[in-house]
């Protein structure tokens, strides 16, 4: 239910009192945006009716805000509200204050679990090596949240742009600055923009992969064509293209709404991975990401053990290891953590049966399995 309270003499909470547009509107003006925490991506991934919106004012002027994903299991006043990649504290136009962020959380922890005895568990944009991630973990102490227990924390490399392109450039592994050089030779050219035609030529050759490749994942390329429909032209994903005499070879899917850009979805042909086409996008996309004002690049996350070749192929564009802050905790009510995490692992179980019995219909003697996303013989 829509509501208002002042939490501090300067300070007010609005939730529930605006509109898609209003929304879209505040989004740039924060630094720590990102895709997750657009209303589009809420409203196609999530249910428009699952949301909740909540803003921070100081003097009338929004300082903080936070979209939240509400669950509530059917005829119990029980459930989770779900923050992912939030909140947003850090406004583009405002020196960083202190006192800002402790107040943000205050205001999630009297909305989400005292007045509606949720369990609200924050995916914060925050990483263990940023410099305020000292001050997020003391904000969250004090006003009462823990680290969860849920899934394994996202691990990604991240690029500074903040340098001149020919500094960002000789950063680059030497083997891989010498696939970019051999890329910009083939005669390879670059389409880009943010068009529906341009995202289903993505989603064509993203198919491709994936039954060439047939590997498992949890990305829905069409979900996300469906996000990038619903999203504001100035907040839509980009998305590139690289061909040789008319023939598509690659493609790749980037955001870019606060200072760091992220990389979503990638794609190529295997005549496509001997152009090289692959290096000549993502050098694309930095050049584009400086020229949006951003400082950093998420390269999308990285996994060593799983999936050694792309790890190969990320760790060479000279960026840092990172890794996000575990998720944060605070429960409304005992019966919303019972329920909430009684099913996460109904449906955890469910997960690794169904992936048991997969991978092994998919691997009888004598045929090909997967293993880290390249086919093995068994």
């Amino acid at each position: 239910m829509p509501s208002t309270t002042c939490i501090a003499p300067t300070l007010t909470t609005s939730v529930d009192q605006i509109t898609e547009a209003e929304w879209n509107d505040l989004l740039p003006q924060f630094a720590d945006a990102n895709l997750y925490q657009t209303w589009g991506y809420g409203a196609v991934s999530w249910g428009a009716k699952n949301l909740s919106h909540l803003l921070l004012k100081s003097a009338g002027q929004v300082v903080g805000m936070a979209q939240f994903r509400i669950v509530r299991v059917p005829l119990l006043s029980s459930g989770i509200a779900y923050l992912r990649w939030g909140p947003l504290s850090r406004r583009r136009d405002a020196a960083p204050d202190p006192d800002l962020l402790p107040a943000l959380l205050k205001a999630i922890a009297d909305e989400y679990a005292c007045r509606r005895r949720l369990l609200v568990r924050i995916l914060p944009n925050v990483f263990c090596d940023d410099p305020d991630a000292a001050a997020f973990v003391a904000a969250c102490a004090q006003h009462g949240f823990q680290p969860g227990s849920s899934a394994t924390p996202y691990r990604t490399i991240r690029v500074d742009l903040t340098p001149s392109p020919e500094i960002i450039r000789k950063r680059f592994d030497q083997k891989w600055r010498n696939q970019l050089n051999a890329a910009e030779r083939n005669g390879l050219t670059v389409r880009e923009g943010t068009g529906d035609a341009l995202f289903a030529e993505f989603t064509a050759i993203y198919r491709e992969l994936l039954a060439r490749k047939q590997f498992e994942t949890t990305v829905n390329v069409e979900e996300f064509a469906r996000i990038q429909r619903a999203l504001p032209e100035l907040l839509k994903m980009r998305v590139l293209l690289c061909e040789k005499e008319g023939k598509l070879l690659a493609g790749l899917v980037g955001a870019a709404i606060g200072d760091t850009g992220v990389y979503l979805l990638g794609a190529t042909s295997s005549e496509g991975m001997k152009a090289k086409g692959s290096y000549l996008l993502q050098w694309r996309m930095m050049q584009w990401l400086r020229e949006r004002g951003c400082r950093g690049y998420d390269l999308g996350g990285v996994n060593p053990t799983r999936n050694p070749g792309v790890y190969h192929f990320k760790s060479g564009v000279g960026g840092a290891e990172v890794l996000q802050y575990p998720s944060q905790e605070i429960s409304g009510s005992s019966w919303s953590s019972l329920c909430v995490n009684t099913a996460e692992k109904a449906r955890w179980l469910l997960h690794s049966a169904g992936s048991r019995v997969t991978r092994a219909a998919a691997n009888p003697l004598n045929r090909s399995a997967v293993v880290n996303g390249e086919p093995k013989q068994a």
